[in-house]
């Protein structure tokens, strides 16, 4: 049993450097500025907002059973937030707005009259 329960976290340390690894491998610039296109002078370039993320762990079944087991995943989330225009020789950053925008203006404008409420009456 206690060979079992040092054998368990080296498990659970190999299994999230693996995960770690393959998720790993796709957080890179390519997961956030996306091929350039080019026509008539214009260069856009596509941005993208990428969030990564993994996790592991393990437990024994039973204390009598003497059966562990472990697991873990990882995932990614890409979405696209602009795009670079290079035109002659300046850079400009185009936001591309969507409604969680407007869901997050109306959230800030909220809280700050209820501040102002507050710090007034």
């Amino acid at each position: 049993m206690a060979e079992q329960t040092k054998e368990q976290p080296q498990f659970v340390h190999e299994l999230i450097e693996k995960v770690g690894a393959a998720v790993g491998t796709r957080a890179n610039a390519a997961a956030v500025f996306g091929e350039p296109v080019e026509r008539n002078g214009l260069t856009v370039i596509p941005v993208a907002r990428a969030r990564f993320g993994f996790g592991g762990g393990g437990g024994a079944e039973g204390p009598d059973e003497g059966a562990s087991g472990g697991g873990g995943g990882g995932g990614g989330v890409v979405s696209p937030i602009g795009y670079i225009e290079l035109r002659d020789e300046s850079a400009t950053f185009k936001r591309i707005s969507t409604s969680s925008d407007l869901v997050a203006l109306v959230a800030a404008a909220s809280l700050a009259l209820l501040t102002v409420k507050r710090l007034l009456g």
